[in-house]
């Protein structure tokens, strides 16, 4: 199996730019266990708003706020890494209209 898009789109909103994607690849990239390789990114304003990738040998993880600390990001499903990137956007954007994005 090649890997094949899953997710793939961009969306600005005033000052705000969301990009996802995500591949379901054929082994899991190196310091993950699961079989998706992605990026998820909002920022405002030319700053990072969160992060989230699985870079070969970091494994998941999260980057969060205008100086992007790093942190370790527990990857259940595929469902739940969009829903814990959305909570963040909505909480540290300040946007509490969910239905935006």
């Amino acid at each position: 199996m090649k890997a094949q898009l899953v997710i793939k789109d961009r969306i600005r909103k005033n000052d705000t730019l969301i990009e996802r994607v995500v591949w379901a690849v054929p082994t899991p990239v190196n310091g993950c266990t699961h079989y998706f390789k992605y990026r998820l990114y909002c920022g405002q304003n030319g700053e990072t708003v969160a992060r989230y990738d699985n870079e070969s040998g970091k494994g998941d993880h999260r980057h969060l706020g205008k100086n992007e600390r790093q942190q370790p990001y527990l990857f259940i499903t595929l469902e739940q890494l969009i829903i814990d990137f959305e909570t963040d956007i909505i909480r540290l954007s300040g946007d509490k209209n969910e239905s935006d994005y």
